[in-house]
């Protein structure tokens, strides 16, 4: 009877114990359920944010709203979509816990004819068809206050950018007054009266294309060839083909970057959209630009009298005898010239840049400088005025630099002035070299700047002319123009970044959030130079029998010529055997490659099924033998 009362006790305590470890076990669960403990352990820190992005969240100077529409009910979306769109709901989710109240994330599933589907369409984001007849939804709106901002279709292709595109919509929207944008040039990039050839009459000439679109994102001031000072509410300066500004414009310039102030500078060796002619009428002796002193202060140099030229990347353009030939002048730069790192040149495929000038950074050189746009390695350095000589005559002359040019590079630091004594005494127009000086221009000199800028410098202006990037036309008697390269894309990205300060400018192009099998491309690789090496020996086979029958063809009598001759028979089937004997090496390729990643996919099964518990296992068995020494020691 005793021992059966000990028994229920026994029995009492062990459930006892086993609800109270249930209860325990559910509240450890339900507080770290609550609790925001995150471990980002990706090489590339994937699904963490930039410093630049958490600066800029918490300082939104507007609570933002960010919608994401997702078509999560529909059965037929692709599980490539899946995946992806769940990547981008955590990393929002990540957004949502940096802001800290100011940034509300909603998720809207589009069904079809729903309210949400409605709003979507009226946002303008895109449905993608799918094959069972249903609308795909995926795309982002952005809101604050009566601005919106819109991603139509989050591409997957562009998830390197994810974080930069998100976090510059969220600053754009959350500003609630237009950034302003300040152009100085010496083309006429806003337009001129002209006369009409049809009517004679004076009329006003559109402005570049990239000015129009700069319009309708940002508040477009042009900045006249007389001025002292730079405004600095201007967020950006773009300055276009500086040929031969005065000191005083140079010395705006030089403040105003030396303040702080971001700019975007093409200059450029030969100018082909440069007419020649001066503000007043007058012809120029050079098509050239630069900004000597700025450049020279900045440990920057290009050498007007160069352009590049680039084998590996030319151009097919007409020459002057109206025949097609590639120009190595004319620098079709495709991906492998942009920096796939930056987020303004990662997602370029091609820019067309003709005669365009080196850029090099001096020794010494004050200022960090990243090449954003380079040559390839097969480049060099020619007189600009050859460009028109046509092809044969620049690779007649060409010689090779043996290293990439840059095209297109970035400084960053707090800039020093280009003037050290001072604001430069200028000359009044017309006065004779020796006469009185005008007074320098108004407003304290700043020597040496107390805030970071960054400046992007392009030796290419002809880029941003519409010639170059733009084919207009007509459809139905309604003007329409199609974009046939990067050169748009690239001002465009730089433009945004340069205007979203400093925290944008720090962020980077992201690493993959895919992980690819390494070791397996590798293989590949291997089997493919294989493969490579195999065929080009029976191509050169095929061009040696082909070779040898035509000399034996050509041996035998005009009355043989329909008959074909023992040596040539011999010749062919010597041909046939060693094209077999190739083919059976090529199948042997072919299936080393494959039982070389199947070996691979045997032991990485191993490791995971096999190893990985072995391991565990030993890991507990010493534990255990540990634990039970402990117990026997007291």
């Amino acid at each position: 009877m005793l021992r059966r009362g000990l028994d229920v006790k026994k029995t009492l305590r062990s459930t006892g114990g086993l609800i109270v470890l249930f209860l325990i076990l559910v509240l450890v669960n339900a507080v770290l359920g609550r609790a925001n403990v995150r471990w980002d352990l990706t090489e590339a820190q994937s699904y963490s944010l930039s410093h630049g992005t958490d600066k800029i969240l918490a300082s939104l100077p507007e609570s933002v709203t960010v919608q994401l529409y997702y078509s999560a009910s529909n059965p037929g979306v692709p599980a490539q979509i899946k995946i992806y769109a769940r990547r981008v709901e955590d990393f929002l989710r990540e957004y949502e816990r940096a802001a800290r109240g100011r940034l509300t994330l909603e998720m809207v599933d589009p069904k079809p004819d729903s309210d949400e589907e409605e709003w979507a369409q009226k946002y303008g984001l895109e449905g993608i068809q799918l094959p069972d007849g249903s609308s795909l939804y995926l795309g982002l709106v952005f809101l604050a206050a009566d601005r919106e901002a819109v991603i139509e279709w989050l591409d997957p292709s562009r998830e390197q950018l994810l974080e930069y595109d998100l976090t510059r919509l969220i600053q754009r929207v959350a500003q609630s007054t237009p950034r302003v944008v300040g152009i100085l040039s010496s083309l006429p990039v806003f337009g001129r009266m002209q006369r009409s050839p049809l009517s004679g009459q004076p009329e006003m000439e559109a402005p570049w294309y990239f000015v129009s679109q700069l319009r309708e994102d940002y508040t477009v001031k042009e900045i006249a060839p007389d001025t002292t000072r730079i405004d600095p509410a201007i967020e950006l300066l773009v300055v276009v083909h500086p040929k031969e500004l005065g000191p005083n414009l140079e010395y705006a310039i030089d403040q105003y970057i030396v303040g702080g102030g971001n700019a975007l500078i093409f200059v450029d060796p030969l100018c082909l959209s440069d007419p020649g002619v001066g503000p007043q009428g007058y012809m120029m002796p050079t098509r050239s630009s630069s900004l000597p002193m700025l450049f020279k202060a900045w440990g920057l140099s290009m050498d007007s009298q160069s352009a590049v030229a680039d084998l590996d990347q030319a151009t097919r353009v007409r020459a002057m005898d109206n025949s097609i030939e590639s120009n190595p002048m004319w620098i079709s730069a495709r991906q492998e010239a942009f920096d796939p790192n930056d987020v303004i040149t990662s997602m370029l495929e091609s820019m067309l840049l003709p005669v365009a000038g080196a850029l090099e950074r001096d020794d010494g050189a004050p200022y960090e400088m990243e090449t954003l746009v380079h040559s390839s390695a097969n480049a060099g350095l020619i007189d600009p005025m050859k460009f028109s000589f046509g092809a044969q005559q620049i690779r007649r002359e060409f010689t090779p630099a043996d290293h990439p040019l840059a095209m297109a590079v970035r400084l960053t630091g707090q800039f020093k002035t280009a003037y050290p004594e001072g604001a430069p005494k200028l000359q009044a127009p017309g006065q004779e070299e020796g006469a009185q000086d005008v007074a320098p221009p108004a407003g304290e000199h700043r020597g040496e700047g107390t805030e970071a800028a960054t400046v992007i410098v392009v030796s290419d202006v002809d880029l941003l002319a519409d010639e170059f990037y733009l084919q207009k036309g007509e459809f139905l008697g309604m003007a329409v123009s199609k974009i046939f390269n990067d050169n748009l894309n690239f001002f465009g990205n730089a433009a945004e970044v340069l205007t979203g300060g400093n925290d944008l400018i720090d962020l980077r192009a992201r690493g993959k959030f895919e992980r690819p099998f390494t070791v397996v491309l590798g293989l590949q690789a291997q089997a493919q130079a294989r493969w490579l090496a195999k065929e080009q020996e029976l191509v050169m086979q095929a061009e040696v029998t082909t070779n040898k029958l035509r000399e034996l063809e050509q041996q035998k009598d005009a009355s043989q010529k329909m008959i074909m001759s023992p040596e040539q028979e011999a010749e062919i089937d010597r041909f046939r055997e060693e094209r077999r004997r190739v083919n059976a090496e090529l199948k042997k390729v072919r299936k080393n490659l494959r039982a070389d990643i199947e070996t691979l996919g045997v032991a990485v099964k191993a490791v995971n099924i096999f190893l990985m518990p072995f391991c565990v296992a030993i890991a507990g068995a010493v534990f255990g033998i540990y634990r039970q020494r402990r117990m026997k020691a007291r």
